[in-house]
């Protein structure tokens, strides 16, 4: 059975509610995990070379022009920032590197930009160089010359050395970006306030932190092992990163040759050292689900080990046949194709409010819909879209949807970061009434870049009237208050099954405070089952757990999910630790949601 990619996002259907605050019950973990969010952090300035000589390392760049750092003797402050064209944080803070050149101009300050990316050509540095109009000087690395001298862990990386070349400051541009999360604007601004420090002759406050990019290393390890790429990782990686990872689509770098993987092997290890990639957070000790994404220890051991041992390349011959990749639609040729009336600008950077945009239907029959796909034009900056329906006031259905709130009600469809389609078995569907209004609510999210949008959902019709039919429901609880500077808040939401029913799936929605997330069924008899456990939620990855073998539940079952928040300044994605949290649409505010996917059984 084929039921893959679907976002279910809606405020719909029987709850009870109640907010308490608890303790997250999760897995027992066989090894410490990183927190899935994660800014700067404060570090010791001993290790990071802070006070000292840096070396006049020489360099060429784009331009050909060949330099050194002693040449910036005349300045008061010498920047170096290291940028790549793939990691997703330097594209985010590519616009604030541009307005700090801008603002320090006058100031006797230099600037660098750092590319020491083996896999990346001087015309790749060029095009970055336009895609994201750096004015800076743009140096291109490949051998690490520079970038060992500086001891370059990861790109997003700022260095701030004086006119004498002793390293002042090393660390983060500031907070505002991170892993796994996005703040409208920088809590703490730490290259900024170096360089003012620097120029005015005073100590750095912060002179050393850890930043959030793209981990790099440069020292040199001999190629060794059994497993090679051709043998054995290429196959890995086609199978779980190059849906993704390829041109297109919105995985931040491509992963689809020797030289990509290479040439990001220590983000790669980092990625899937930590259980973040391929996304799946469920806990393996409750539920089997078909679209279970996460690599087997042993391809997870072979992936790391490979990476350890120099990446050999191996033996040509032992090469993996290429993938044909579907180009445009995942679902096939779609039947009939919505689009949004208008292209959408997508600024360089700041917030932009959820956009809610209607689109008519002209079915002059009811419909059922056996595949559906959402296809953004500019994947890298939508977030999420969601498709709600609004049915005509005379139409005979109409009284089965609920009073529409804003877009809340009405669920149809949805496109989130690793899902955007979906195909149901044969014999099952989801309903169209005729003359209905589709509303699009889409969440862009800004990186850098300005960008234009034109979203599309496509369908494929039931041949007939399906046997049956999908329903969405969500259990949820609209009345909860998170109190300020709260770890680990506890919101409970409950359904109550009406008639008997099968599962199908489940979906956890929550905003940037969501931290874990857990469904328990309670049977009539008493008996509990707990249908998934999500002990690290992530905002980026609202994933869909199809239940392998769908589960029957009888009238009377109690589903309770609950959902857990860090309102606290732990939390490197909280817009306001100091602030009491509501129910609300937008990101900034909170949603404690568990979606399912069922449809009634007979008695």
């Amino acid at each position: 059975m084929r039921f893959n990619h679907l976002c279910l996002l809606l405020l719909m259907g029987f709850a009870m509610v109640a907010g308490v605050t608890g303790i997250v019950s999760s897995q027992e973990a066989e090894e410490e995990l990183e927190d899935v969010r994660q800014g700067p952090k404060l570090v010791d300035p001993r290790d990071y070379r802070i006070g000292q000589l840096i070396e006049d390392a020489e360099f060429t760049d784009t331009e050909g022009k060949k330099g050194k750092l002693s040449d910036y003797a005349d300045k008061k402050a010498l920047v170096i920032a290291v940028t790549n064209k793939g990691c997703p944080i330097c594209k985010k803070f590519a616009p604030v590197l541009n307005q700090i050149v801008i603002d320090y101009a006058e100031r006797d300050v230099a600037f660098l930009l750092l590319n020491p990316m083996e896999n990346e050509t001087v015309e790749d540095c060029k095009g970055a160089i336009e895609r994201y109009k750096f004015t800076a000087r743009y140096v291109s690395d490949p051998s690490g010359a520079i970038a060992k001298s500086l001891r370059v862990n990861s790109t997003g990386d700022c260095f701030v050395l004086d006119s004498s070349r002793t390293l002042r400051y090393r660390g983060a541009v500031s907070d505002q970006f991170g892993f796994g999360y996005n703040l409208d604007a920088p809590r703490m601004t730490y290259l900024r306030d170096a360089i003012d420090s620097v120029i005015a002759g005073s100590n750095v406050f912060y002179p050393a932190t850890w930043a959030p990019g793209c981990l790099l290393e440069f020292e040199a390890t001999k190629a060794t092992g059994e497993v090679t790429w051709h043998n054995r990782v290429s196959r890995i990686v086609q199978e779980n990163c190059q849906d993704c990872h390829r041109a297109g689509e919105n995985g931040p770098f491509e992963l689809m040759t020797y030289e990509d993987v290479k040439g990001n092997r220590s983000m790669v290890k980092r990625q899937v050292k930590q259980r973040l990639m391929p996304p799946w957070f469920a806990n393996p000790e409750h539920g089997d689900f078909s679209n279970d994404r996460s690599l087997s220890d042993e391809d997870r051991e072979a992936l790391i080990g490979w990476i350890d041992n120099g990446c050999p390349e191996g033996d040509p011959k032992d090469a993996v046949a290429p993938k044909n990749w579907a180009e445009g639609w995942k679902i096939g040729k779609p039947e009939v194709v919505f689009q949004i009336p208008k292209e959408m600008t997508i600024p360089a950077t700041g917030a932009v409010e959820y956009q809610y945009i209607n689109v008519e239907t002209t079915f002059e029959e009811d419909r059922w819909v056996q595949a559906m796909e959402i296809r953004p034009t500019a994947p890298q900056v939508v977030h999420h879209v969601l498709v709600f329906l609004k049915y005509p006031r005379n139409h005979p259905r109409a009284d089965e949807q609920p009073q529409d709130r804003g877009g809340l009600n009405g669920y149809f469809m949805g496109m989130v970061p690793g899902q955007g389609d979906i195909t149901f078995p044969e014999g099952q569907g989801k309903f169209l009434p005729k003359g209905a209004t589709m509303v699009f609510q889409i969440h862009y999210t800004t990186n850098g870049e300005e960008a234009v949008d034109q979203t599309k959902l496509g369908m494929i019709f039931c041949k007939e009237r399906p046997e049956t039919e999908i329903t969405t429901t969500g259990i949820s609880n609209v009345f909860f208050e998170i109190p300020p500077g709260a770890e680990n808040h506890e919101v409970k939401a409950i359904f109550i099954a009406k008639k008997k029913m099968r599962l199908l799936s489940l979906m956890p929605h929550m905003h940037v405070r969501g931290k874990a997330y857990k469904y328990v069924a309670k049977l009539p008899d008493g008996t509990e089952k707990v249908l998934l456990d999500v002990p690290r939620y992530d905002f980026n990855w609202q994933l869909l757990y199809i239940l392998r073998e769908p589960i029957d539940l009888p009238k009377g079952t109690k589903i309770y999910a609950t959902g857990w928040f860090d309102n606290s300044d732990k939390n490197p994605a909280n817009p306001d630790p100091k602030k009491k949290v509501r129910f609300g649409e937008q990101t900034w505010e909170e949603m404690q949601i568990g979606y399912i996917n069922w449809y009634p059984l007979e008695d």
